[in-house]
């Protein structure tokens, strides 16, 4: 498997799921009706990497489930991509048949019904998929970050609940925690939730919520004491969708990921039973934030997808159009963007999938997951900017792929914590590692 440090013979990684449409038959094989039988067979299995030393392969069973997901996302998504960027409709038949393939969802533990995968699986699957279309991406993704406060503060009937439905039907959820006022600072928030008996009476608003439209529940924060520090104030909730109070706003239409539903909710005398609190009173922030360090690797791993295509439409057409007698290719100057791509693209899947693999490891990953965000966001942006270059008026024209990439591509360095944040978040880190 993909080992991103060095060290003697005995490396190990984690592979639960091998999907039945492209292995071989294996004995004794666990099945789980919830993921799917007929298409998956489940079991717990270690691999062993012979070689000592440094090795970036991915494992084969790695490479089976990114077989799986390409073959989902260039048959069934890429082809669809440009029609649901015009009708910016949500893409549901997407959406079940991911699920149906066992690509949602993959990090819920088995114990409550799910595969209990890694990040480093999250960001294989979203690669993949990215290289079709980021704002489906987005939409099958968006529900890591939802369930991942759930995974890390929730009680064992919380996960069973809310987990659980997600793994039974191909349900969306949505992570409530940016406001109309403020987004990176997120000590500001304003939505409170006050105390009533064994209830919490929850108003305020939140805004650019992903999935709002669509989603079951919510992870919702909220300040529940307006006088402590930020690392006490606030508070995680679960918000069922159809909870009263719970007001839904309208669909914004945003520049690029477009496919992807973006809302603002509102919250009026929103009443939620004490059960649907995550963790201790005072701990929603640190539960918020610990998200961040598991989501923002499969987010790099977005960017790199878009990038590879990017880099894939460019140099296609490099070798197709003619100008000044030869390929555009053998001009210098398009040349050496083409090779700035393709070197960008690959520190940046090498940086996602360390993050990835750190945090599998049960290390703390905050540095190396705001470095491979931030990294790969902005080689998207570059990649898909230099895409349109190349086709030059071609790209700027909407039968042509590459101006919705660019459009695509922007969000990356906004949502989940912007570029410059975790240009903070790095120096932050490096500070207090260099104190020590």
């Amino acid at each position: 498997g993909i080992n991103a440090e060095y060290g003697g013979p005995n490396q190990w990684c984690h592979l639960r799921m091998l999907p039945l449409v492209f292995k071989r038959t294996i004995s004794k094989a666990v099945r789980r009706p919830r993921i799917n039988s007929k298409k998956y067979s489940l079991k717990s299995k270690r691999c062993y990497s012979s070689a000592a030393g440094i090795s970036f392969d991915l494992s084969a069973e790695h490479k089976e489930l990114q077989n799986l997901t390409r073959n989902f996302a260039r048959q069934k998504v890429l082809p669809v991509a440009a029609e649901f960027d015009r009708t910016m409709e949500f893409p549901k038949d997407l959406i079940k048949e991911a699920h149906s393939l066992g690509l949602m969802n993959l990090h819920v533990p088995e114990k409550f019904g799910g595969i209990g995968m890694g990040i480093l699986e999250n960001c294989i699957v979203g690669e993949e998929i990215a290289y079709a279309c980021t704002g489906v991406g987005t939409a099958i993704l968006a529900n890591d970050l939802a369930q991942m406060p759930v995974i890390l503060g929730g009680n064992d009937e919380q996960k069973k609940k809310f987990l659980g439905r997600c793994v039974d039907e191909p349900l969306s959820v949505s992570y409530a925690v940016t406001e109309p006022s403020c987004g990176s600072d997120v000590a500001s928030l304003k939505t409170k939730a006050e105390k009533q008996g064994d209830k919490w009476v929850i108003n305020g608003q939140k805004m650019w919520i992903t999935n709002a439209g669509h989603a079951n529940w919510f992870f919702v924060l909220a300040r529940t004491d307006p006088a402590a520090k930020p690392g006490k104030a606030f508070t995680g909730f679960i918000v069922e969708a159809s909870t009263p109070g719970l007001i839904i706003g309208k669909k914004e239409i945003n520049m690029g990921q477009r496919c992807s539903d973006t809302r603002g909710i509102t919250f009026d005398n929103c009443v939620v039973p004490d059960s649907q609190r995550l963790g201790e009173v005072g701990y929603g922030f640190k539960l918020a934030m610990g998200a961040f360090d598991r989501t923002r690797p499969p987010v790099a791993a977005l960017g790199v997808g878009l990038a590879q295509r990017a880099h894939d439409e460019a140099i296609k057409y490099a070798l197709e159009r003619k100008t000044f007698g030869t390929e555009i290719i053998n001009h210098q100057a398009v040349a050496l963007m083409i090779a700035d791509m393709a070197i960008g693209i690959e520190e940046s899947r090498l940086l996602t999938h360390k993050a990835a693999l750190e945090v599998d490891k049960g290390r703390r990953n905050t540095l190396l997951a705001s470095m491979a965000k931030a990294r790969a966001s902005d080689v998207a942006n570059k990649a898909a900017t230099d895409a349109v270059q190349i086709f030059g008026g071609y790209g700027f024209n909407s039968e042509y792929p590459v101006e919705k990439l660019m459009r695509d591509a922007k969000i990356l360095q906004i949502y989940e914590g912007t570029a410059q944040i975790q240009r903070l978040i790095i120096t932050r880190e490096l500070s207090a590692l260099y104190k020590q």
